[in-house]
């Protein structure tokens, strides 16, 4: 008897708490990366990436494709770390430790 009251109990725990969480989540804009300092979570903005995309359409070469170019090298785990007007600079890991390619800011993406 006191086994039934407590399932019941927890079922009906359950229903009201899934009404109550049945909101949409936005889980694909938050990172978390995990290193010596810990777990921190990074919130991407997904509007200021778009935007940075579409400024490299007109004939440039986008952080996205220069990833891609650099994954296509051998690098693995490869961040842009500096964009100007003339030249992408992504960094990443190779087989002998970190290493860094230039990639001139064309169309295509081919290397400095």
């Amino acid at each position: 008897m006191h086994m039934s009251i407590i399932k019941t109990g927890l079922a009906v725990a359950l229903l009201v708490s899934g009404a109550t969480f049945t909101s949409p989540v936005a889980a694909q804009d938050i990172e978390l990366q995990i290193g010596p300092d810990g777990v921190r979570p990074i919130v991407r903005d997904r509007d200021r990436d778009r935007d940075r995309d579409r400024d490299f359409r007109r004939g440039g070469c986008s952080p996205r494709e220069a990833r891609a170019a650099a994954r296509d090298e051998g690098l693995r785990r490869p961040e842009v770390v500096r964009v100007t007007d003339r030249s992408v600079t992504v960094e990443g890991f190779t087989p002998d430790g970190i290493d860094r390619i230039r990639f001139a800011n064309r169309r295509g993406c081919p290397i400095i």
